[in-house]
């Protein structure tokens, strides 16, 4: 079969990269209904309630009623917003978790585009996310909305310092930022029977990690921008319709991209045993991100909101020095290693 369409190869290329893209948002989206719905589950058995159960067999299609409601509920917007940043704030919330999507090798055969740097465009982007949030909570006009703005990008500051620290760890044992070449190198086993996987090479690394990708994508308990019992609703009090839809469905695809750039770092992206590499790459990469879907939900409807003095002091006083040390520590047994290999 020709794979090029008939066409020469830098529009083939592109042509494959347009259908690749399409179907990885595609997917996604797809997802997002199931994430709510699987959510609102978890949330009920935790506090022992059935969660949705009206709406289709076994609520299934609440969601998609839920995406009617909001459709056709009314826009509104407050008389002294700004406008532009108001409309510009849930389209800021919603992109950056696609292009992080598109850097991410979901297969061997598999990745939109394959760039060198493809961890760096993952920070600039979870770097962006934050303009969303703070822009949304100013440009509404509403002080609770500002407070959250104001909280998300102290807590962006804090935290996003201590995940880039945390794979300072992975990026010595790989030597690259591309996120194809690390997931490359942990194939194998240790031993003969373990995987070689960079969480067990990396386990504080990994362990904050997890912390951080929960703050960032401002998940219990660290949900402050949005704290329902201090601020309102935070930084979307003033969104309705599908303005709202867009930042609660640009959580969710947050999730998944941090999940998935989580799982190429440490938990051996496509690598599994038993499958074909080739579709059963892409099997295990989805079976890993689903794992850490799910200990989302379960951290949410398990621990209590942090305070914001507690939300600083873990940043700042737990993590930060924890990942300055175990840079510290892999980096010194990197140059060992290196030194007794000559």
């Amino acid at each position: 079969m020709d794979w090029t369409f008939g066409l020469p190869p830098e529009w083939s290329w592109l042509v494959w990269t347009l259908i690749k893209t399409l179907v990885l948002i595609g997917g996604v989206l797809g997802v997002l209904p199931i994430m709510i719905w699987g959510e609102r589950k978890v949330a009920g058995h935790v506090q022992f309630r059935p969660g949705p159960n009206r709406v289709g067999p076994f609520g299934l299609l609440q969601p998609l009623a839920d995406v009617l409601k909001l459709v056709f509920k009314e826009d509104v917007m407050p008389h002294s917003a700004n406008r532009v940043l108001f409309f510009l704030a849930p389209v800021l919330a919603l992109v950056p978790a696609f292009v992080v999507l598109t850097v991410i090798p979901i297969g061997p055969q598999f990745v939109v585009t394959d760039v060198n740097v493809g961890l760096l465009v993952f920070f600039a982007m979870s770097s962006l996310g934050v303009y969303a949030i703070t822009l949304a909570g100013w440009a509404g006009n509403n002080k609770y909305g500002l407070m959250g703005g104001l909280r998300s990008s102290a807590q962006m500051i804090s935290y996003e310092l201590a995940m880039g620290l945390s794979v300072i760890g992975v990026i010595l044992l790989t030597g690259s930022l591309s996120l194809v070449d690390i997931v490359k190198a942990q194939d194998g086993r240790i031993l003969g029977f373990l995987p070689r996987w960079f969480v067990f090479y990396q386990p504080v690394g990994f362990l904050a990690f997890v912390v951080t990708m929960l703050a960032e994508t401002n998940r219990a308990p660290f949900d402050l921008p949005e704290a329902e019992g201090e601020l309102v609703a935070g930084y979307h009090v003033e969104y309705s319709s599908m303005k709202f839809a867009a930042f609660f469905m640009g959580e969710y695809a947050n999730m998944i991209a941090i999940s998935c750039v989580c799982t190429a770092l440490f938990l051996g992206g496509w690598h599994g045993p038993w499958l074909p590499p080739v579709w059963g790459g892409i099997v295990w990469f989805v079976l890993k991100v689903s794992i850490l879907q799910v200990f989302f939900l379960f951290v949410r409807w398990t621990l209590p909101r942090l305070r914001y003095d507690q939300l600083m002091n873990l940043g700042w006083k737990v993590l930060l020095p924890l990942t300055l040390a175990n840079a510290l520590v892999t980096a010194v047994a990197v140059a060992l290693r290196e030194g007794w290999l000559r």
